[in-house]
């Protein structure tokens, strides 16, 4: 919703990813819903091998497919990561 009013929507959708911990991509697939993870698969591999129960925020951003997930992935990570990639 909040990207959606915004003027910016790209400046929004980064305020959005920043303000999160873990945020997941969701789009339509064969299978139902697919998810992709743009921020934060570090934390939730460190939930997943650690059974910890520490509270991280989270949220989800609904993007038409896999495609946009992953270059939203992308354009988001910090600056030094994009240039290894």
């Amino acid at each position: 919703m909040f990207v959606d009013i915004a003027e910016d929507k790209a400046e929004a959708l980064k305020a959005v990813i920043a303000a999160y911990d873990v945020v997941l991509a969701i789009f339509p697939s064969q299978e139902g819903m697919g998810l992709h993870v743009i921020k934060g698969k570090e934390i939730l591999d460190k939930i997943a091998n650690s059974r910890t129960h520490a509270v991280y925020s989270h949220t989800a951003i609904a993007v038409p497919d896999l495609e946009h997930a992953q270059m939203l992935k992308y354009l988001t990570a910090p600056v030094e990561r994009r240039i290894a990639a």
